[in-house]
């Protein structure tokens, strides 16, 4: 056996590994900070949710960059998880905020993670959702269901087998089932607010 074609391989796949290790700590980053985001999102802390996002994306960029030359490592499993959450911190943000959702391609991640994010927020938006009844905003949280219902929709017509999608229609079917806890809970608030104003006259 050659001796350089072993020196050759040996140095491909430290190359390999040292991609994979950055990978690996920089995801858990990503996650980290993207949850993070998400909490401040909620309790209306804008720019520090827009920082902890922003740096999300970030680290992203850096694995991605890290990984350039390791599909393997750029298609693995906790670099599509880390994507996943960035995607979902992205979308909530855009939907708190009344602004349009961005596209996989304006966030720079694959179609996969990124309809996965867009499931995960549906659960965002049922807490969004409930505090705005919990502030009597009716209207709003009408609103909020009319969008969740709309993401479902949307996510239910990518119609592809689990292998390509990575179990799409389990999140989907999750969100689904939030949209109609949702849909309950808005409806018993609705009734109850109508019996109170009733009482009221």
């Amino acid at each position: 056996m050659n001796p350089d074609s072993i020196d050759k391989i040996r140095s491909v796949l430290d190359a390999r590994f040292a991609a994979r290790e950055k990978g690996i700590i920089g995801s858990r980053k990503v996650i980290r900070a993207s949850a993070n985001g998400i909490r401040a999102l909620h309790r209306g802390e804008w720019d520090k949710a827009a920082g902890l996002i922003g740096e999300a994306g970030a680290l992203l960029d850096e694995i991605n960059h890290t990984s350039a030359d390791h599909s393997e490592i750029r298609h693995a499993g906790f670099v599509s998880d880390a994507a996943k959450e960035y995607a979902e911190a992205r979308i909530t943000e855009a939907i708190f905020k009344n602004e349009l959702v961005p596209t996989f391609e304006d966030l720079g991640i694959d179609p996969v993670p990124y309809l996965h994010g867009l499931g995960e927020a549906v659960g965002e938006m049922r807490r969004h959702m409930l505090d705005l009844l919990r502030d009597e905003k009716i209207t709003e949280a009408e609103e909020t269901l009319a969008e969740m219902d709309d993401i479902v929709d949307m996510l239910a017509a990518f119609d592809y087998p689990d292998g390509m999608t990575r179990s799409l229609r389990r999140t989907t079917d999750v969100s689904r089932s939030l949209v109609e806890r949702s849909r309950s809970d808005l409806t018993v608030t609705v009734v109850q607010e109508r019996l109170r104003e009733d009482l009221r006259k």
